[in-house]
Order: structure tokens, then C-alpha cells, then sequence
């Protein structure tokens, strides 16, 4: 399945019609700017102050040219990024993050750059009645570079 308009997955569906989007790309977000004030925002929710992050003058002296995210701003970036994206089921009370299978940080997020998330639907288990988990393979593409910045398989509980 492409990632054009007409191929996301829409709306909401019936925990019966999972099985048929194994497999499938349900969709890719809009892109979304990470700018120097997010950074310094993370790093002071996190206490990682660590110089290549929020340092610009002396970021500039290594091989990154400036400054980058964190790799857990940008993980922590696929709630937002899945937000229009993730398959909602028919009378989800809520949905829940289960965690991760594998999380790689592949490519730094410089300052200033944009991100963007690509979905595609890898298991939907339904582990009790009402309890869907849904495992996706996510990457996090960063504008105009041609490695992604991430990728990972996300997992996620819908209670119905």
C-alpha cells in the first residue's frame, strides 16, 4: 500500500476487519518541526542537558554541525504523530501504550529539522474479549534526508 491520501486508513473499524490490515501501511503524519525550543524543553523535563543537545556554539565544533534531539524526544514524538493516524475501533474506550518491541535510532535529528511518522499495521491480536493489542512498525522519517531518524515496533492496547 502507497502513502498517498487516498490509501490511509480512515476513521474507525471493527476489531473483526484487524486481520485484513496486517501488514498494510495505514498511514503517514503531517510533518512536525523540532526546533531548538522543543530540544531545551526535553532536555529540561529529562535532566539531560547534555551538551550536543542543548549547547549550539559548542555542538557546532562536532561532526553533527549543530544541534540534535534527543533520541527519546523523537520516540517520545509518536504519540503526537500517530494521533490521526493509529486505527481507532468501533466503541474504544481508551487506548493504552503498551511499549516496544525494538526502538533503533538510526539517524540524528538536527535542529530545526522536521519529522514525520510512517504507520504500518504488523499483528492485531485480540488477547481477551474487548482487549485488542496492536503492534505497528513505525518509522520516523526526517525531511529532505534519506535515513530515518527511527524505526520501531510500537505496541498499543484499544479496550472496548
Amino acid at each position: 500500500m502507497g502513502s498517498g491520501e487516498a490509501d490511509r486508513v480512515r476513521g474507525t473499524i471493527n476489531g473483526g476487519d484487524l486481520a485484513a490490515l496486517i501488514g498494510r501501511e495505514i498511514g503517514v503524519s503531517d510533518w512536525v518541526r523540532i526546533d531548538q525550543s522543543k530540544i531545551d524543553q526535553f532536555a529540561a523535563c529529562t535532566s539531560d542537558h547534555q551538551f550536543i543537545h542543548v549547547d549550539p556554539e559548542k555542538a557546532a565544533q562536532t561532526p553533527f554541525g549543530g544541534t540534535v534531539a534527543h533520541g527519546f524526544l523523537t520516540l517520545s514524538m509518536l504519540s503526537h504523530l500517530a494521533a490521526n493516524i493509529a486505527l481507532r475501533l468501533e466503541g474504544a474506550k481508551m487506548g493504552i501504550n503498551y511499549g516496544f518491541e525494538k526502538v533503533r535510532f538510526i539517524e540524528p535529528v538536527r535542529a530545526g529539522a522536521a519529522i514525520r511518522g510512517r504507520f504500518s499495521l504488523a499483528d492485531a491480536v485480540e488477547r481477551k474479549p474487548g482487549q485488542f493489542l496492536l503492534t505497528y512498525d513505525v518509522s520516523v522519517e526526517i525531511k529532505d534526508i534519506e535515513r530515518p531518524a527511527l524505526q520501531a515496533r510500537w505496541l498499543t492496547m484499544q479496550i472496548v
